[in-house]
């Protein structure tokens, strides 16, 4: 009975050995983990960003130059935005359907029922948005309708709040108002396109700025409601899934803004419009091509920020965009560059960068939260180990 007895308090000291060998060697590569992992979300989050920002610095200056150049379809120019979804599918037939972050069972998977009405709410939503977007820039000046545009940012905030839980800091905050007077900035700006003949009459301005500000608590709503689908419904990460939803929800809004499209009339009209556009019909076809990939770029880059960090660090993203847009036309429309828009591209550097310290502060602090662990578990494991001896 003795030797039974020293037996087991010999196999249950070697067991405990053997954990703390295991800890001390997980405590090892946990403490080099963190490092790949924290590198791997700064790229994946840069490549992201960079879809985000040239997807809609481009889509607006090609925007722009539709309707400057002789378009007029409303319902075109919204659905150009939207129509470009097939170019992300051949993507989504190449990935693989499994990744070390995606080992889920039948039962956790979401119901399909409650996929296929996610999916055709957001593209609801997107529809509204874009159409709304679309009136806004038809009708209104591109500084004011940029100005209008950065009151996302408050929207978003509050949506996130309440709906997701972001945790608001003084460097966020500082990053939001920041922003904010970065794209601000832009009204004090004289557009030289605000000539008599584009003047718009006051039911019409009033129309835009309604437009503008719907679709920005719209689109600002959007993403906090794909934030806490991510979350609670899909609860998993994969690149699949960020392409399954810029396709899935674009197509809901095609087929939307087709039926629109197709009872205004408007379609008869596209031959003629073809015809007297100012830069002939090649580049007027060129124009809807090139508009329809960067809106598919943005989408992918604003839903993949969403997934890697939070649908108001996507908005902050998309808001640094908009001096992006007035600078990149100087370029290729040869627009008048001025200081403001020189200072307003500073502040918006400015305020990213304060939301960016406040991610590394908090990777620090999560980096410091697992090492303490680590030694808890340790000293855990070590103490079980002294009483066995004694």
């Amino acid at each position: 009975m003795g030797d039974t007895s020293v037996v087991v308090q010999s196999q249950v000291q070697a067991d405990d050995e053997a954990k703390i060998e295991e800890s001390s060697q997980n405590g090892t590569d946990q403490s080099k983990a963190p490092s790949f992992v924290q590198y791997k979300w700064w790229i994946q989050m840069v490549i992201y960003s960079t879809f985000v920002l040239s997807g809609q610095a481009i889509g607006t200056l090609f925007g722009r130059l539709y309707f400057d150049k002789g378009g007029n379809s409303k319902w075109l120019a919204t659905l150009v935005q939207n129509i470009g979804f097939p170019i992300l599918i051949p993507f989504l037939l190449i990935t693989s359907t499994k990744t070390n972050h995606e080992v889920i069972t039948e039962i956790q998977k979401p119901s399909f029922y409650i996929v296929a009405s996610l999916y055709t709410l957001l593209g609801l939503f997107l529809a509204g948005n874009c159409m709304l977007y679309t009136i806004g820039l038809q009708y209104l000046p591109v500084t004011t309708y940029s100005l209008i545009c950065a009151s996302q940012l408050g929207f978003n905030a509050l949506f996130s709040f309440f709906l997701n839980k972001q945790k608001i800091t003084p460097y966020i905050v500082n990053s939001l108002v920041i922003l904010t007077i970065s794209s601000s900035l832009l009204v004090l700006q004289n557009d030289n396109s605000e000539d008599q003949s584009n003047k718009k009459s006051r039911k019409k301005y009033i129309i835009g700025f309604l437009s503008t500000v719907a679709a920005s608590a719209g689109y600002a709503l959007m993403l906090s409601i794909t934030q806490l689908a991510l979350q609670k419904i899909f609860k998993r990460e994969s690149f699949r899934l960020i392409l399954e939803m810029s396709i899935y929800q674009s197509l809901v809004a095609t087929l939307a803004i087709l039926v629109g499209f197709f009872a205004s009339g408007e379609w008869k009209t596209m031959d003629k419009e073809m015809d007297e556009y100012k830069l002939g019909k090649v580049r007027y076809v060129l124009n809807l091509i090139g508009t329809a990939i960067s809106w598919q770029v943005f989408s992918v880059g604003s839903i993949g920020l969403i997934f890697k960090v939070s649908s108001l660090f996507s908005n902050v993203i998309s808001i640094l965009g908009l001096p992006i847009a007035p600078v990149l036309a100087v370029i290729f429309l040869h627009d008048k560059l001025t200081g403001v828009k020189v200072m307003s591209m500073l502040l918006a550097i400015w305020g990213f960068v304060s939301y960016i310290y406040q991610h590394y502060l908090d990777d620090l602090k999560d980096k410091a939260a697992k090492n303490v662990q680590v030694v808890e578990l340790s000293e855990s494991l070590s103490l079980k180990e002294v009483k066995h001896v004694i």
